[in-house]
């Protein structure tokens, strides 16, 4: 093997650790969650996150397989030429995993990949059902919401606003905040969250 042909691979192993790893942390799972799932030891996980080993087409199979993703799509944007910017095209975000999933509320990721610390996460999020009960959150960084479909009472610490279509919300994440009240359903709204400079793992 050539020097650079082992270049390369090592860029491969390093960037494919790095998709395992966004991938898994924008589900919310831990190693222990992956490596069950994909019976693979979390030694071994941990090694491949890292870039620190190769590993087998199988293996990434089953990894993508608990990943809830295609095994192509670990490779997506593998040598991809131009300036890093990342496209993704329509029905072709992630939804993920979050609290208020239970509460009918779908969360499509709307840009992953970004390394091992996240700057931001933009996510379009989907209510269609009324419901009673709705999470709360609390969580680093400034948030930003703005409203595309129906209308909602959103409440902000001791606040509640009445978001319509074209409204733009943004405050603290720290303080507690979340839906209040489903006024008119389906709705749909971009909610950004921009994180501290340290990061945000």
């Amino acid at each position: 093997m050539s020097t650079q042909d082992s270049v390369m691979e090592g860029e491969l192993e390093r960037y494919l650790g790095n998709t395992i790893r966004e991938l898994r942390r924008a589900h919310g799972l831990t190693i222990a969650d992956i490596s069950e799932r994909a019976d693979i030891s979390r030694g071994m996980l941990s090694r491949i996150e890292n870039g620190q080993t190769a590993t087998s087409l199988d293996a990434l199979s089953r990894i993508a397989r608990a990943l809830g993703v295609s095994l192509s799509a670990l490779f997506k944007n593998y040598e991809t030429e131009g300036g890093g910017a990342q496209l993704i095209k329509a029905g072709e975000s992630m939804e993920v995993a979050r609290r208020g999933t239970r509460s009918g509320h779908t969360y499509h990721l709307l840009s992953y990949h970004q390394g091992p610390t996240k700057l931001f996460e933009p996510f379009l999020i989907t209510i269609e059902q009324e419901s009673e009960t709705f999470p709360v959150f609390e969580h680093p960084g400034t948030e930003f919401i703005y409203m595309l479909e129906g209308r909602i009472e959103y409440r902000h610490g001791k606040t509640v606003y009445d978001l319509q279509p074209g409204d733009a919300l943004t405050f603290d994440g720290n303080v507690p905040h979340g839906p209040e009240k489903l006024t008119q359903v389906p709705i749909r709204f971009l909610s950004i969250t921009i994180y501290p400079e340290a990061g945000h793992e």
